[in-house]
């Protein structure tokens, strides 16, 4: 007998998958065009980042609607990598955007962040041991390796989390240094580089709520398949963190 794979992940509904795919498509066009002008790390890795999240909604609006789709576990892992892998570009332009600042307050967050080498390989092992533990976890034939699988799956979210915690603390301590006294409080011209450490703020305010909510419901994977949270939670908190990069002025010239 099939096993409908997509009712045990939580995937019911049809139309939001398909809303956000439609949603995604004028900001990839949107950063393609840019990252064609101006070809530098944020805009490429974003233009990235939208296709990657329309193939997803896209096989995740198949695996809510086709049958032969919904009982096909490899379809199913295929549409996990292809998610979850997809906030390693996220986060990593935020990142940019954050450490890339020319007035940086002095502190051992800082001087970590500025390591860009060490944060590359911390995200990149987040996305192997998250490739990995969903592999093995979907694929394991023996309750060991199913069972390694998930604590793979774990140790990826909470890599990211703390890479996600260091970008806000720093961005904190840059609007602490920019709002004080003697603190650059930004450039005139577009409201991108008028209030830019607004919009940082709230840009890594929302990878931190998409990142503490997988973290929360590590262990209650229900929770963290119900469409009710994890579209708020994960999906919109990623969406408006997209529009917001969009912002006039915001990635520097």
């Amino acid at each position: 007998m099939a096993v409908d794979y997509a009712s045990l992940f939580g995937i019911k509904s049809l139309a939001a998958p398909i809303v956000f795919a439609i949603l995604y498509f004028p900001f990839f066009l949107f950063y393609l065009s840019k990252a064609i002008a101006r070809p530098i790390y944020v805009y490429i890795i974003i233009t990235l980042f939208c296709a990657i999240r329309i193939a997803a909604f896209v096989i995740r609006a198949l695996l809510a609607s086709v049958k032969s789709d919904q009982d096909n576990l490899h379809v199913l892992i295929a549409y996990e990598i292809l998610y979850n892998t997809g906030f390693f570009g996220l986060l990593y332009s935020a990142y940019s955007l954050v450490t890339a600042r020319y007035n940086p307050p002095n502190g051992p967050i800082s001087r970590l962040l500025r390591l860009h080498f060490l944060f590359r390989i911390a995200l990149a092992a987040a996305v192997a041991l998250g490739i990995t533990g969903a592999i093995q976890s979907g694929l394991g034939t023996t309750t060991s390796t199913i069972n390694t699988g998930n604590t793979l799956r774990k140790v990826a979210i909470y890599i990211f989390l703390v890479c996600t915690i260091l970008v806000f603390l720093q961005t904190l301590f840059l609007a602490r240094v920019e709002l004080s006294d003697g603190g650059y409080r930004g450039s005139a011209g577009q409201i991108g580089s008028k209030y830019d450490i607004f919009f940082l703020l709230v840009i890594s305010l929302l990878l931190l709520v998409r990142e503490a909510f997988f973290t929360a419901t590590a262990n209650k994977l229900d929770k963290q398949y119900n469409e009710a949270f994890w579209y708020p939670l994960s999906v919109v908190t990623e969406f408006i963190a997209v529009v917001l990069f969009a912002t006039p002025g915001l990635v520097p010239a």
